[in-house]
């Protein structure tokens, strides 16, 4: 155990007995740990260690159980991602895709900085699905899943259109269709974009406005990708999925 100080994010929080909780962090110097509250209700830290909560915490480390929290301070939230139940449904699974990624007390600044940039672009009113599929693309590599989608993987042409085929786990350029009978038909458009999400820093994006049947087809496809290669379901996704066009208004009604 050692004391010290870090950011962190809280991820989420669950009942621990009676009165206790634990809250799981992901802190940008010693990954993600899950800290124990005592008597929670009446912590002075309650307030602060909500979801989709960053702050400045000093804590003390544990590698092989509990950490415990000293002090919080620093506080910032994100309010659109808390008050829109859309947003905060993709901020949600963006959390739990990051959860899902790395295991407890491994060390990735790389991929909290990620998740934190992402949380601050739905925060401020950024294309969701967008910000979602970039997340979804980039966190692949923590799965270890590597996919070129900017050549043909028979010779390595850059000029599309492309196609994408499962069975050599890359994609086809129209000389080699041929070579996978069940190749998946995609929208070329798809690819592009596809690539072009898997590329870009988040830092340089720009507004994006794409069509809805366009988001649908890149939705498909990566869900298709995560299927075939990564083969988690998270709750947080399933949730995500119900919440199509249409199905909100009949429940808010």
């Amino acid at each position: 155990m050692r004391d010290a100080e870090t950011r962190g994010l809280v991820m989420y929080s669950r009942n621990y007995k009676e009165k206790d909780k634990l809250v799981k962090i992901f802190t940008e110097s010693f990954g993600k740990r899950m800290f124990f509250v005592r008597n929670f209700g009446k912590s002075h830290y309650a307030s602060s260690l909500q979801p989709f909560t960053s702050a400045q915490l000093k804590a003390t480390i544990n590698d092989e159980g509990f950490s415990f929290i000293e002090d919080v301070s620093e506080i910032s939230t994100y309010k659109q991602v808390s008050s829109d139940i859309f947003i905060n449904a993709h901020a949600s699974y963006l959390v739990s895709l990051a959860d899902a990624a790395i295991s407890d007390n491994h060390y990735d600044p790389a991929l909290y900085g990620f998740l934190i940039q992402s949380l601050e672009l739905l925060n401020q009113g950024f294309d969701r699905e967008v910000i979602t599929n970039i997340f979804e693309l980039q966190v692949l590599n923590r799965f270890g899943v590597s996919i070129n989608f900017s050549e043909c993987a028979f010779c390595h042409t850059t000029s599309g259109p492309f196609d994408f085929s499962y069975k050599f786990s890359g994609c086809l350029c129209s000389r080699h269709f041929d070579e996978d009978l069940r190749r998946s038909h995609l929208d070329p458009n798809v690819l592009y974009l596809v690539n072009l999400f898997q590329e870009i820093s988040l830092n340089e994006l720009q507004k994006i406005s794409l069509k809805p049947e366009i988001k649908e087809k890149i939705r498909q496809f990566i869900d298709g990708l995560y299927d075939e290669y990564v083969g988690i379901h998270l709750k947080a996704k399933k949730f995500l999925d119900s919440m199509q066009p249409g199905s909100w208004a009949d429940i808010m009604k």
